[in-house]
């Protein structure tokens, strides 16, 4: 785990991490899930491998989450306490832009509904998903931002857990940029 950029806005602190998003040690971690929970490749493919087969278990539970929102699992041996499987969008299948945020700001409201403290996500939609990279960082960033500074009552800390340099690198500047007006 490599810190790469901190900032704080309100009351919480956002960090740029690069690291494995499996080995987080916090409240809960987000998944960058599929609609019906399958977690076969990617992000959730890891997560699913790493934490065993209780999540994906829990997550045939549930079954289906719509585009734009969020569920909640435990982790099974991950480090994190639980799961929040968040669905972004496909790039191509429409309205990206506004399910993206409604992606990220589901996760965030779940998050602080359940007064988890501590959360670390992916670059959600830029994997398999084919998000652009350079307006998923813009997304995600601004989200967070308005979120920690103006809803927030619980986090404290929303970690980006990141192992590809780009996206790291797209992130680190939209944070400073963001910083530079906080």
């Amino acid at each position: 785990m490599e810190i790469i950029k901190e900032t704080i806005f309100g009351k919480t602190s956002v960090r740029i991490i690069r690291g494995d998003l499996t080995d987080a040690p916090v409240d809960a971690i987000v998944n960058a899930a599929n609609t019906h929970l399958k977690h076969g490749g990617g992000v959730a493919g890891a997560i699913a491998q790493k934490g065993g087969s209780t999540i994906q278990e829990e997550s045939d539970r549930i079954g289906y989450v719509p585009v734009g929102r969020s569920a909640l699992t435990s982790a099974g041996q991950l480090k994190a306490g639980y799961v929040i499987h968040t669905v972004g969008p496909r790039w191509g299948e429409g309205d990206e832009e506004a399910k993206l945020h409604s992606a990220v700001r589901s996760a965030l409201e779940l998050a602080d509904s359940k007064r988890f403290k501590t959360i670390a996500m992916p670059a959600i939609s830029a994997g398999i998903f084919g998000f652009p990279k350079d307006r998923c960082a813009v997304i995600i960033v601004d989200e967070i931002i308005r979120f920690a500074t103006e809803t927030n009552q619980n986090i404290k800390e929303i970690d980006l857990y990141l192992i590809d340099t780009e996206i790291i690198n797209l992130l680190s500047r939209e944070l400073e940029r963001a910083g530079k007006g906080a």
